[in-house]
């Protein structure tokens, strides 16, 4: 099995490629970044843990200039998306895949992605390509939560999904400009069956995450999962999807700069990244958990029987575990003919992987999601 990960010289593609390299069966990985010396960082940390055979190299590519990723792809039999920030990268990405006429998985978690790559759904069915758009931990495991629960109701009605990132737990450059992104402008939300527009920072809710995160407060931020969870679980009345940092300063911040506007287009964020990121390390020890971490909890009501259930999943862990590995069982599961295409699919439609097998999987690589009842 051969793979290359774009983007595998950043926090969550470094993980990924470690997670490929040392899989028996694998025999290339290739990280492909902009930034080359990180990519050599990269290759050369995975290739100390690869399984005998396997070959881990890096290349210089830039996700922007025509055919170049479609040239990388064609090489390989899995592509994998870890390159941020996805508002500006998914879509190249995707259509690159449908050129190259290769599979494609990645952690996209920028909601106006999410709705553009959908789009491209027709293309990638008539090209015989297959893409899993948002398989990560949100969207991803949090996708699975909810298709899990769903396959043990008769009906499943709604979904309250919430996330909680600590800034300490990743730094790169592409979370920085993503976090702006999803709490600035309006973002998609899901009630009454229908599709809302609400503002970015609303909707304030304090939720408890395991250890050691603790109590963290939410808000609507831009995430795919109301995007993509009742396209492809139709019964679904509600979906709604809130998320913070567990850095209560940086929390407020994020809020605020949203409201006033400060993070309302790329420029911007680069402007206001530029000057936070150095006072970054300051900010985040003010009231944090003693230990960078990020979680979720997903909370799935439905029925079952003719009565009211609800299900709860939640989990804990450093984000590059709860983000990569996912994001490396899904692109293995590609290769070995386990997710079902073609189209464009997001983790929870029929054809993805299948919730209860990837979690076992997930569990024996360090990632466990506690469920109950």
């Amino acid at each position: 099995m051969r793979f290359v990960v774009f983007g595998g010289g950043g926090d969550m593609g470094r993980r990924a490629v470690e997670e490929l390299a040392r899989t028996p069966g694998v025999t290339r990985v290739t990280v492909a970044d902009r930034d080359l010396e990180a990519a050599r960082g990269a290759a050369n940390r995975a290739g100390a843990v690869a399984v005998p055979g396997c070959r881990v190299e890096a290349v210089a590519v830039d996700v922007l200039r025509p055919g170049a990723a479609a040239a990388q792809m064609a090489q390989h039999d899995v592509a994998v998306g870890a390159a941020g920030p996805f508002y500006l990268l998914e879509e190249p990405l995707v259509r690159a895949a449908i050129e190259a006429r290769r599979p494609y998985v990645s952690l996209c978690d920028d909601h106006d992605a999410a709705r553009r790559v959908l789009d491209l759904d027709e293309r990638a069915r008539a090209a015989g390509v297959t893409v899993l758009t948002g398989l990560g931990w949100t969207p991803g495991l949090t996708n699975l939560c909810v298709r899990h629960a769903a396959d043990r109701m008769e009906r499943v009605e709604a979904a309250h999904i919430a996330w909680a990132g600590s800034s300490a737990d990743a730094r790169g450059w592409a979370v920085v400009l993503h976090t702006m992104h999803i709490f600035s402008g309006k973002v998609t939300s899901f009630a009454a069956g229908r599709w809302e527009e609400v503002p970015a920072g609303s909707g304030a809710e304090p939720v408890r995450f395991p250890p050691p995160l603790g109590l963290v407060t939410v808000f609507h931020v831009g995430h795919p999962e109301p995007v993509t969870l009742p396209r492809f679980l139709p019964d679904l009345q509600e979906v709604r999807l809130k998320g913070g940092l567990t850095e209560p300063v940086l929390n407020r911040l994020a809020v605020a700069f949203g409201r006033w506007g400060l993070m309302a287009t790329h420029r911007r964020r680069r402007l206001v990244g530029a000057v936070l990121r150095p006072l970054l390390p300051l900010l985040e020890r003010v009231g944090a958990p003693s230990q960078p971490a990020s979680g979720l909890v997903v909370r799935v009501r439905g029925r079952r029987e003719g009565r009211p259930v609800e299900r709860v999943y939640r989990a804990a862990a450093p984000m590059a575990r709860l983000t990569a590995v996912p994001l490396a069982v899904g692109a293995l599961w590609m290769a070995q003919g386990k997710i079902q295409g073609p189209g464009v699919l997001a983790p929870e439609a029929p054809g993805g992987p299948e919730p209860e097998a990837f979690f076992r999987e997930l569990e024996s690589r360090g990632v466990r999601i506690e469920r109950t009842p």
